[in-house]
């Protein structure tokens, strides 16, 4: 199945062993692609690859040469719908007022409608992801001014409203940002002991101010004197330490490190 990875920071930070962590997971069953995204303002960096991520060249160099960011969304593939392609390897972006908008979904959208030469926002591939991604921007620019973001409230409950209906589809965990919010909902995944689509879909570390993960590497430097803060999320625990599982219908808004906003669906 596969696997998501984000992190939120209230300053630059590099994701590290995170990303050979996760990579190391494609040893199972998600072999089928990985990519990653990092912000820097309104833009991002965005690394994709079609081979196996545990056995990627480019997942190593980022680990030590990756650039620093206070955002970033990472995932692994096991394809469901839609060939071995780079079409069809998320995060997937597009640009919306200004802005990029990063996504990426882990489970399988059965019936999930299709745009067709319709909307300013079509699918490049045939992922049941990126088409859904695709709808949650149509409905996105549809309270959106030119180059302003709407309130947090506005968004939250747009995408509170997406993630109910997506899960009406299937197993429908999301990580979605545009560049201020990180947006995550825990759904459903195949859990890999009982081979059941069941609850837990995703954790969440949250680190407190001055305690840096292991996974990543405060660029920083504590004697700078600002308090870092740092939020992962991830769909599997990927250390040892007190990860969180996010209950079913659980969707947080992230920004800098710091929870802002929840809701139980």
């Amino acid at each position: 199945m596969c696997e998501l990875l984000a992190m939120s920071s209230r300053h630059p930070t590099k994701l590290t062993s995170s990303l050979t962590v996760l990579a190391s997971h494609a040893k199972g069953i998600s072999r089928d692609g990985w990519g990653v995204a990092f912000y820097r303002g309104n833009d991002v960096a965005l690394y994709r690859d079609i081979t196996p991520a545990d056995e990627s060249h480019v997942v190593h160099f980022l680990e030590s040469n990756g650039p620093t960011t206070t955002l970033s969304i990472a995932y692994i593939r096991h394809a469901t719908q839609g060939a071995i392609g780079f079409a069809n390897t998320g995060p997937y972006t597009r640009e919306l007022n200004g802005r990029m908008h990063v996504f990426a979904h882990n489970g399988s959208l059965t019936g999930l409608p299709r745009f067709h030469g319709k909307g300013r926002f079509l699918a490049v591939g045939e992922t049941d992801s990126e088409q859904a991604f695709c709808l949650l921007l149509e409905r996105m620019s549809k309270v959106s001014a030119s180059n302003l973001l709407p309130s947090l409230e506005i968004r939250l409950n747009l995408v509170a409203e997406f993630a109910k209906e997506l899960r009406s589809y299937g197993p429908a965990s999301f990580i979605y940002s545009d560049g201020d919010l990180l947006f995550a909902y825990a759904d459903r995944r195949i859990q890999p002991l009982t081979r059941q689509v069941s609850a837990p879909a995703l954790y969440r570390l949250e680190c407190p101010v001055n305690k840096t993960p292991a996974l990543v590497v405060d660029r920083l430097g504590s004697d700078e004197g600002k308090a870092q803060q740092v939020v992962l999320l991830a769909s599997v625990p990927l250390t040892d330490e007190a990860w969180e599982p996010m209950p079913e219908g659980e969707l947080i808004a992230v920004r800098n490190g710091e929870v802002v906003s929840t809701i139980q669906l």
